[in-house]
């Protein structure tokens, strides 16, 4: 997913260069969203970790 975000934030990048406004505000908003989530994931896989390790003990 962080992926899809730094695919969308070099297409924003790309279009704000030719000028393309609408474009680049949408493809930023979207890169914008898809990092929040897998910044979201990564505390949330990482809280279940936790408390695995901590039931397996």
């Amino acid at each position: 997913m962080l992926k899809w975000a730094l695919i969308f934030f070099v297409i924003s990048l790309v279009a704000a260069l030719f000028g393309f406004g609408g474009i680049a505000s949408g493809a930023a908003a979207i890169a914008k969203v898809l990092f929040y989530i897998a910044i979201a994931l990564f505390a949330v896989f990482l809280v279940m970790g936790l408390l695995a390790v901590k039931a397996i003990k």
